[in-house]
């Protein structure tokens, strides 16, 4: 017997077939009877674009395909080489791009207007690049248009969003009606179809590879269950969609970029949800926008989506809004507009992943929602276009604001240190000007609130400029919050992210000001013949990978034990000037036993390349601390380190370990994933990383491999889920706390069923930054800043009671330092262990009950796993 959905699937395929037929594909029988079929709303699109107003010289997308849009997932250089057609056959049309992917991709937008606004970019440009500093429009709408910017699919298997914008990118450059010709007259239209082209073919290809001719609309069928990453992520397993405020990959470097190049008032941001849904579009929840968003913008999204409800409408197609989705984390593509002086909407279609899936409200179709997201694009234009004086007048009043703030002359604002030195600071401020924040260089050390500034650490952001707002969103901290659920995290805060130490209202002398860094790494006496060795301070942030380059052409470099100090031999220091080192500096002996070349130029060359300070040595007597031929300096071995991956590991954690180890520390690094353990002879490797996941799929037999490797002097780096698969494989015996545990930290006592969701959000853990406190003699901590602030994103902890190692950090006292965390887990976390390092036989096991790279922007405690590679080895 057939069930519903065989009949359904049978439906679609035969209509697939007739399509064929009726093409002249094949010959015979045409068989009249009614039909199921996957394009049932084809007309919204086919009616637009076959419309008689309709330029019939530029090529439609199924003539370019060759096939109806959407009977296939495109790939990205399909939707690249379609935009660079329809640039050269319409004059309303040119492009713009937004930089490469990792993979090399470009990142193609199609610019639509009138062929006068056409010809008169730069002006407008001109005009975009003015608006921060409060220089209002002038003129008729025609002579300073509004800026509507569409992108969709930054996650790489949310395809239908492409696929829209480019049925919509033929219409605007081929419709004649004339409420188009007005709408271009009046606007820029910047359409970006995919956002992330690394993971949209990913997912291209899997969808593609595991279609049959049957449309199969069983969720558990293969085409519907990407494999490992899957396409939502980029290259480096990143998602994107929160990376607009931290900037850590080259599409959101570029994507950042465009929007402060051309300004817009309004972005419509396009994505894809649960199967299970139907359709969202902001306005979100009210009582979770953000603090710092301005009234006004959330007042525009409510005139907005009247628009939006009549397209859908229109169209019988439901949706909802006020719900699930929020505005609250600015590093969304819906968010960053809010304040950055444009509305930011977003948009949800249920996700057919796939041709066509069930779900309780119906078959999901590709191409149902490929017509979804052309009504709400249209709609995103004509709402936008009908506000288009309101949108106009909020940005330039949003900046116009901030303007006033700068007439004022004070220079007050955060003096700031990183403690990673040098390159962190530059970080920093290349975070800063891709924001376009403004900022300064210092040119002399001075000292505000107990804490001394040097030009090689610090730099200076005065509070009054354009980008006050987004400045104050950046160093955001708070603990209260009107509603406690989160879509994403619930704090950012770059000073806990970056270890900065901040001197909130400075006042520095502006002499002490400059616009370019004076700073230059310190490397004299180098050459110097007398010389023994080179010292390099472990607290500076570069020190790391310049070591990996070094431990790479084969030096032999130590690390020390105990904290020493030397004289300062440099030019400008004062007679009987002394530099201390921490414990965990590096030493380079002159007496090198394999590397034969100039050592001297080698660690010269490093040095100016990232930008380190080296100290040279004439004697191997230190002024404090062990002398230079102590065995408390330990030899550092090459590294090979193997990480994790598969299925049953965390993509996105897993992606920041491989981005550490790769882009950061340039390691080689071995992928393997963990159902291939069995197969894998581990006596070759110094480390194995294992980020959160339940890591089901690891055999006994490869457990008790792992077990082994450790053993016999391997050293396994792991956190979160997976301390809880190592303790119950007797590789760690720490005992880890789970949220099963920790919920009964909650009382359920009298609540009600209308209470069931809030406890939820308490029990949830979505993102706060705690503090730890370290034991500065544990090699795993050197360099660090003491105390440590993390983000903890999983409910997880140790016992005291099971613990019997050496804790290398505790929570605090009083852990919470930004951001939502329950009272019950900050009784609970407070003065237990964060950070273990368990020994056995001769390796280590490093358990951390948190991610210390989280999504790359935590570089304040990223070196935890450079120590880890470096100093916990056999």
């Amino acid at each position: 017997m057939f069930s519903f959905y065989d009949v359904v699937s049978y439906m679609i395929s035969f209509n697939a077939l007739f399509t064929r037929l009726a093409k002249g594909t094949f010959f015979g029988f045409i068989i009249c009877m009614p039909l199921f079929t996957v394009a049932q709303a084809d007309s919204r699109i086919e009616q637009r674009l076959g419309a008689e107003k309709i330029n019939k010289k530029i090529t439609q997308p199924t003539e370019y395909l060759g096939y109806p849009l959407g009977e296939w997932h495109l790939r990205h250089d399909q939707i690249n080489h379609y935009l660079q057609l329809l640039a050269s056959q319409s004059s309303r049309v040119s492009l713009d791009s937004a930089g490469y992917s990792y993979e090399k991709r470009q990142q193609l937008s199609a610019v639509i207007t009138s062929d006068d606004n056409q010809q008169r970019l730069a002006e407008i440009l001109e005009q975009r690049s003015q608006v921060k500093y409060g220089v209002k429009q002038q003129g008729p709408l025609q002579q300073s248009p509004l800026i509507i910017w569409l992108a969709y699919s930054i996650h790489g298997d949310e395809a239908s969003g492409a696929h829209a914008a480019v049925a919509l990118s033929h219409y605007l450059a081929a419709s004649d009606e004339d409420w188009v010709k007005e709408l271009l007259d009046n606007t820029v239209i910047l359409l970006t179809p995919t956002q992330n082209p690394d993971g949209f073919d990913r997912f291209a290809n899997w969808a593609n590879s595991n279609r049959g001719q049957v449309i199969i609309t069983d969720p558990n069928h293969r085409e519907h269950n990407q494999d490992w990453p899957g396409g939502r992520f980029n290259h480096h397993f990143a998602d994107l969609n929160r990376d607009w405020l931290f900037l850590r990959h080259p599409a959101s470097q570029g994507r950042v970029a465009f929007f402060h190049k051309w300004q817009p008032h309004y972005v419509g941001d396009f994505h894809e949800m649960w199967q299970d849904q139907t359709y969202f579009f902001q306005p979100g929840v009210a009582d979770r926008v953000n603090p710092l968003t301005n009234p006004a913008n959330q007042m525009l999204s409510n005139e907005l989506a009247a628009y939006h409800r009549k397209a859908l409408d229109e169209v019988k197609q439901p949706y909802f809004s006020g719900q699930m989705f929020d505005d609250f984390f600015y590093g969304k593509g819906s968010t960053y507009p809010d304040i950055n002086g444009a509305v930011g909407i977003l948009f949800e279609q249920a996700s057919s992943r796939g041709q066509a899936q069930e779900s309780p409200n119906g078959v999901v179709t590709l191409q149902n929602s490929i017509d979804n997201q052309f009504s709400t694009s249209l709609s995103s234009l004509q709402g936008a276009h009908a506000l288009r004086k309101k949108l106009m007048t909020y940005q330039s009043d949003f900046f116009a604001r901030n303007s006033k703030r700068t007439r004022d002359g004070k220079q007050t604002g955060r003096l700031i240190k990183a403690h990673g030195g040098n390159a962190h600071i530059t970080e920093l401020a290349t975070i800063l000007q891709q924001h376009q924040i403004s900022f300064k260089y210092l040119n002399r050390e001075l000292e505000d609130d107990d804490i001394l500034f040097k030009p090689s650490n610090s730099l200076f952001i005065p509070q009054s400029q354009p980008q006050h707002d987004l400045l104050q969103a950046l160093f955001d901290k708070r603990t209260e919050f009107k509603d406690e659920t989160f879509y994403d995290i619930s704090t950012w805060n770059f000073e806990s992210a970056l270890g900065l130490s901040i001197s909130e209202n400075a006042k520095p002398n502006p002499k002490y000001l400059t616009n370019n860094t004076p700073y230059v790494a310190a490397t004299e006496q180098l050459d110097n013949a007398s010389n023994v060795a080179f010292i390099i301070d472990w607290q500076q942030a570069a020190a790391a990978p310049m070591l990996q380059q070094l431990l790479s052409q084969g030096v032999q470099v130590k690390y020390a034990k105990k904290p020493f100090s030397l004289p300062d031999r440099s030019s400008n220091a004062k007679k009987s000037a002394v530099i201390d080192f921490t414990a965990g500096s590096l030493q380079i002996p002159l007496r090198q036993p394999n590397y034969k070349g100039n050592i001297a130029l080698l660690v010269s060359q490093l040095a100016t390349q990232y930008q380190v300070d080296v100290t040279a040595a004439s004697s191997s007597h230190t002024l404090a601390g062990m002398d230079l031929g102590s065995d408390e300096f330990s030899v550092i071995n090459p590294i090979k380190p193997l990480l994790l991956t598969g299925i049953d590991t965390n993509a996105s954690e897993t992606g920041q370990m491989w981005y550490y180890l790769d882009q950061t520390l340039a390691a080689p690094v071995t992928m393997v994933d963990s159902n291939r353990l069995a197969g894998i002879d581990l006596s070759g490797y110094s480390h194995i990383f294992m980020a959160d996941g339940p890591y089901h799929l690891i055999s006994d037999a490869s457990a008790r491999k792992l077990g082994k490797f450790v053993m016999d002097g391997g050293t396994i780096v792991a956190q979160k889920r997976a301390l809880v698969w190592l303790n119950k494989r007797n590789i760690l015996k720490s005992q880890p706390k789970t949220r099963l545990e920790l919920n009964k930290l909650f009382s359920t006592s009298g609540m009600s069923y209308a209470d069931k969701s809030k406890l939820n959000a308490r029990q949830s853990i979505g993102g706060a930054i705690v503090a730890l406190t370290l034991d500065e003699t544990h090699p795993i901590n050197f360099g660090l800043p003491n105390p440590l602030q993390v983000m903890k994103n999983r409910e997880i902890s140790f016992n005291l009671t099971s613990t019997p190692f050496i804790v290398a950090a505790d929570y605090t006292n009083e852990p919470l330092m930004s951001g939502y965390l329950a009272k019950e887990y900050q009784r609970a976390f407070a003065n237990t262990p964060a950070m273990i390092v368990e020994p056995k036989g001769k390796g280590h096991v490093v358990a951390l009950t948190d991610d210390f790279l989280f999504r790359n922007i935590w570089l304040g405690s990223e070196k935890v796993y450079a120590n880890a590679l470096y100093f916990i080895q056999k």
